[in-house]
């Protein structure tokens, strides 16, 4: 087994988006398991909006990190030496094991072993299943309460949970709108994924544009961005109308909540709509996951439910490929593959 563990650690807070600057590069020897303790070799590396929050000086929903830590992220590995029999050596887990090749982990730690199944790409984990596909199911059904003959509309659609939730709206018998950044985006989402229309931010009006296409108001937002667009959008909801708030990725490269933009100005329309507004986690479902696995794959099975991934070679990648996530250059779940 290689003695080396290379590893990227925050280096300082980012101003704005981040940079390969703001880490730093080490090489560690790879570290030795204890008692109980499981030694993970990463594999994948799930890159995601909120790691750029949590590089904040403030928490999050999760503790905030210090300088100098390893970077936190979700990555997928096989398991090397283990002194802990629900993880045996050549088993797959997937967790917060940060931004290196080797992890440890000792018992309550956020891991959860994958099943042993070949036929089941490990990129799938984190392109359908896992908290990607947690996310999008749970925000459309569970928090929006989605139903035959309404609209949804979709922030951030053409983003892997976006593009999943505008999907599940669809199998639901939603009419769904996406809101996307570029006429390519919109393009699949229409043509591919068969949402029933798609507005392209940077090139259209939205606020028109919505009125234009959800002529009777929003039944369900599924709202991936956050800032004035959900201001935007709480003005056009109808009665009794559900908003699942999933992020705020137009926000996530300020200094942190303090400087986020201000907004909504109209939230008395949640008064006046009798509207209900809800923000969520994937891990708030963690007890029910396997409903939603067990859907996603179904529903993939038959065809009615496509996801795409966009692989990275390199854990040396990583922080130049974060911020593919802000310039909306990734075209699917965007993966770096370490090894």
């Amino acid at each position: 087994m290689p003695q080396i563990n290379r590893q990227w650690r925050i280096a300082r807070r980012p101003d704005g988006r981040a940079s390969v600057t703001d880490f730093e590069w080490r090489e560690d020897p790879v570290p030795v398991p204890g008692a109980g303790q499981v030694l993970v070799r990463n594999l994948y590396l799930s890159l995601d909006p909120t790691n750029r929050p949590w590089m904040w000086a403030q928490d999050t929903y999760l503790p905030a990190q210090s300088l100098g830590d390893v970077m936190r992220g979700l990555a997928i590995g096989r398991v090397e030496q283990s002194d802990n029999p629900a993880f045996p050596v050549g088993c797959h887990v997937s967790g917060l094991l940060g931004w290196q090749d080797y992890a440890v982990f000792g018992p309550g730690a956020r891991v959860v072993r994958l099943p042993d199944d070949a036929s089941i790409p490990l990129t799938r984990h984190f392109g359908l299943f896992g908290h990607i596909g947690i996310t999008a199911y749970f925000g459309v059904l569970d928090i929006g309460r989605a139903k035959a003959g309404e609209t949804l509309l979709v922030s951030g659609a053409a983003g892997a949970v976006g593009s999943l939730a505008g999907q599940i709206g669809k199998i639901t018998g939603c009419r769904v709108v996406g809101i996307a950044g570029t006429p390519e985006k919109c393009r699949w989402l229409v043509d591919e994924l068969g949402f029933d229309a798609a507005i392209d931010y940077r090139r259209e009006p939205v606020a028109e544009r919505i009125d234009t296409l959800c002529p009777d108001g929003i039944d369900v937002y599924f709202d991936n961005v956050g800032g004035p667009l959900l201001e935007t959008v709480i003005g056009r909801m109808k009665l009794r109308g559900r908003l699942a708030l999933c992020g705020a990725i137009s926000q996530y490269n300020k200094a942190g909540v303090a400087d986020f933009d201000p907004g909504p100005r109209n939230l008395f329309e949640l008064v006046a709509r009798r509207l209900r507004m809800e923000g969520f986690l994937a891990s708030d479902y963690a007890p029910r996951a396997r409903e939603a696995i067990e859907a996603l794959s179904k529903w993939h099975a038959e065809g009615r439910l496509q996801y795409r991934i966009h692989v990275i070679d390199g854990l040396e990648q990583a922080p130049a490929a974060l911020d593919k996530l802000f310039d909306g250059t990734n075209e699917g779940k965007l993966i770096v593959r370490i090894g």
